[in-house]
């Protein structure tokens, strides 16, 4: 699996669980707590509307979120040509974010030149 660089806040424990999901997955992850989480994200073109609490970078593509690992997955397999995927907020069942089988939640695309999209779908 490829390197993922992760910028998160110092004090985020959903951020340090989604961290240990990612090695889990087999990623080799550097996290670097900053107390300006929003810088990482302007840096990199995440939209205001699709922020979460961490941000990744993972071959080339931007990570914003609690995304899942079959996501990022699929993200790096196909290529598509945007800049990168997003779950919006923190929704409830979104890894690192508790445990709930039922959980329903989008990740979408951004940047690319094409509007935000539906790319993947957790319990759809």
């Amino acid at each position: 699996m490829p390197e993922m660089h992760v910028y998160k806040s110092p004090t985020c424990g959903c951020c340090h669980l989604w961290v240990d999901i990612m090695k889990e997955a087999g990623f080799n992850v550097t996290a670097t707590d900053t107390d300006d989480i929003m810088a990482p994200k302007e840096q990199v073109g995440v939209p205001d509307e699709l922020t979460s609490c961490h941000t990744a970078m993972v071959d080339g593509y931007v990570i914003e979120g609690h995304v899942p690992v079959p996501a990022i997955r699929k993200l790096l397999s196909e290529r598509p040509k945007v800049r990168g995927i997003a779950v919006p907020g923190m929704p409830y069942g979104s890894p690192g974010m508790g445990d709930d089988p039922d959980a329903r939640y989008d990740v979408v695309t951004f940047g690319g030149g094409s509007e935000s999209k539906v790319f993947y779908s957790v319990g759809k």
